[in-house]
């Protein structure tokens, strides 16, 4: 048998439920109890409430699975932070603007978006092997498919293990520690990813099936449930993700696209006034792979310009000074991961003016 959050199934049933973290609140769900033994696998969507393609990706794997082919136990969450897809927020959760991939553990006597992470780390965490976490590229940030593997070394060798299996190419070794994969990652030692396909508000009908299919790769991969393919992507693993800041208030014009290599000093875009006066042009402050931009027009000053990531060959980082203060906007651009911020300096410590780096090693 297994049983969670209440609800207990015998070998070979699947269920759909509503999981209730606080009152009058429901998360869609599928419970699956395999007919042989095995890892219990959480997969959930929605976390970040407008990043549409894992929600109908999640629903239709739930749709798909056979009880009777499971290994294990499946723990299906379709849409977590329900109140934010039904109020169309971007990210937050609606009733206290809670960003539930930042603020794990979370309280269990706290507001609502507190309360829901609190959810998942007394009544699920406890009881799963392994996280997979599904959102895409925020509004007006297009993004090339990418995920995060926790750098933990408890956790670090399965997560990269599963994250080999599936057809997304770029793979960012993160520390973050206050999501819902990372927290668990790290603070209760479940290997775990989160994976990131589609942006800016859109759900297309090729980002939902590659999605559908990463999923059956990783059950696959975990030993949970059989697929008769394997990724065929190539793959390439980075240690750390720069995220350029706007200085100034202005009209952006980006010169780079997602997935686009870049090399040191290439221009990655400009910032004008009303007037069509250059204010500032932004490049490239080492080889790397942008994984998403902005591509709104308009912009202030703090907004997150684009993110490009460093592989591991690159210079190394022991010589950096830490510091945690940042815009806004750049926080959120981090926080959204669950990351943490880590301006970049010089060796005398003077802060560089292009850009602050979150480094992931």
């Amino acid at each position: 048998m297994f049983t969670i959050c209440g609800h207990t199934l015998t070998p070979g049933q699947k269920k759909q439920t509503a999981l209730r973290p606080l009152p009058g609140y429901e998360m869609p769900a599928t419970l699956v109890c395999g007919a042989k033994p095995g890892k219990t696998i959480l997969i959930t969507a929605g976390i970040h409430a407008g990043e549409y393609p894992g929600v109908p990706a999640v629903i239709r794997l739930a749709k798909d699975v056979d009880p009777a082919q499971v290994a294990g136990n499946i723990v299906m969450i379709h849409c977590v932070n329900t109140s934010g897809f039904w109020a169309r927020t971007d990210c937050l959760v609606a009733e206290d603007g809670g960003n539930l991939n930042a603020n794990y553990p979370g309280s269990p006597d706290g507001t609502v978006s507190q309360r829901i992470a609190n959810y998942f780390v007394a009544q699920i965490f406890p009881y799963v092997d392994f996280v997979a976490d599904l959102h895409s590229g925020s509004q007006q940030e297009p993004l090339t498919p990418c995920l995060f593997f926790p750098k933990g070394e408890t956790v670090r060798r399965q997560a990269l293990e599963a994250a080999k299996a599936l057809d997304i190419p770029y793979l960012i070794q993160s520390e973050a520690r206050t999501g819902e994969y990372s927290y668990a990652a790290h603070a209760m030692g479940i290997p775990a990813l989160l994976l990131e396909r589609g942006h800016s508000g859109f759900c297309e009908e090729e980002w939902i099936e590659a999605y559908r299919n990463d999923l059956r790769l990783l059950l696959n991969c975990l030993g949970c449930y059989p697929y008769d393919k394997s990724s065929v992507v190539e793959k390439r693993i980075f240690v750390r993700t720069i995220y350029l800041e706007a200085e100034e208030d202005g009209v952006w014009y980006c010169n780079v696209k997602p997935g686009e290599t870049v090399k040191k000093g290439r221009p990655l875009g400009r910032m004008e006034d009303f007037y069509g006066n250059l204010l500032h042009e932004y490049c490239a402050e080492a080889d790397g792979v942008v994984f998403y931009h902005c591509c709104g027009l308009s912009v202030k000053a703090g907004r997150n310009l684009a993110a490009y990531g460093v592989e591991e060959a690159q210079r190394p980082i022991e010589n950096r000074i830490e510091r945690r203060v940042c815009s806004p906007s750049l926080q959120n651009a981090a926080t959204k991961n669950g990351c943490r911020i880590l301006s970049r300096f010089d060796l005398n410590g003077t802060r560089s003016a292009r850009s602050s780096a979150l480094l992931l090693e």
